[in-house]
């Protein structure tokens, strides 16, 4: 399944190649290219149980259709060609060429990785009502989602780690914290202005900042990263030694594995999902779901 969006649209022009090399290579093999989001997921809820699902696109493409991958009990494949590419990193595929990616997602062996799973409760026209929102590599929560956001909103022409730099050079000049609690598996482990306290499945975000190295998606963990109460001297200072790893030792920056955790906000809090946008709240309750999903990986996860 192709999505024509990925990347900037850049995605659409690997139509005909696939066609080629699934003539040549694997002629049973049949490629959708749906238009929109739900006629993917039509798509895939139409198919039988326990298919194998390969997708060409990247971490917003796959993580829309989790919910239709996940009722299925599909096992998944990405052939990575998106803006920030952190779930094919996890798996092992970033870097592999489309078509290398492509022969190794149809026939490679699946294994079974962790999600997260994020309660959301959202304010529709003064009706609260709670959202699930699954997600594999990240879900952000703060300033880095601000950064997302406007990354996908960023010029097309412009991929990978230059355009979440690009945005989040945007994002600094109208920079901002929020104050929250956060809560780790029942016990209240921080109060007071955050710059973010966002999740992690995998090791990186943003297209490749190495945000928590030791993260694991098959470890039955999810891994809290929290920077305080943070000005933007302190932002601006940061921000390189994230990008090399070094932003752990941070007096103002921690981490700490979890399986379930809580934020409360005093006013809404810009979320995204695997680097999708998904709007603002003031609850947000986290959890692992050990496990749940199988994954054709090139790699140890």
């Amino acid at each position: 399944m192709l999505n024509p969006h990925a990347a900037g649209g850049k995605a659409a022009a690997l139509a005909e190649p696939l066609r080629a090399w699934l003539r040549q290579y694997a002629p049973l093999v049949v490629l959708e290219i749906p238009v929109s989001v739900a006629q993917a997921r039509l798509l895939i809820d139409a198919l039988p149980r326990c298919s194998r699902v390969v997708v060409v696109g990247g971490d917003g493409t796959l993580n829309q259709l989790l919910p239709s991958l996940l009722s299925g009990s599909h096992t998944t494949a990405l052939v990575p060609f998106g803006s920030g590419n952190d779930t094919a990193r996890a798996l092992g595929m970033y870097g592999l060429s489309w078509k290398k990616a492509l022969a190794h997602g149809l026939v490679g062996a699946a294994s079974q990785i962790d999600l997260g799973l994020a309660e959301i409760e959202v304010d529709a026209s003064g009706h609260p009502k709670v959202c699930s929102v699954p997600f594999i590599s990240s879900l952000t929560t703060g300033f880095d989602s601000s950064v997302g956001l406007r990354a996908m909103n960023g010029p097309k022409w412009l991929r990978g780690l230059p355009r979440y730099l690009l945005a989040t050079v945007r994002e600094l000049v109208n920079f901002r914290t929020w104050r929250m609690d956060v809560s780790v598996d029942g016990t209240h482990i921080y109060s007071g202005k955050a710059l973010f306290a966002s999740t992690l499945n995998s090791r990186t975000f943003g297209a490749g900042m190495p945000a928590v190295p030791h993260a694991r998606i098959d470890d039955g963990l999810l891994n809290l990263l929290l920077a305080g109460n943070l000005s933007l001297l302190q932002t601006l200072l940061l921000l390189p030694r994230l990008l090399v790893g070094k932003h752990l030792s941070h007096p103002k920056v921690r981490t700490q594995p979890f399986q379930t955790m809580q934020i409360q906000a005093t006013k809404p809090v810009p979320i995204a999902a695997d680097g999708e946008y998904v709007g603002q709240s003031q609850q947000i309750t986290i959890r692992i779901q050990a496990g749940r999903l199988a994954v054709v990986a090139a790699t140890n996860h």
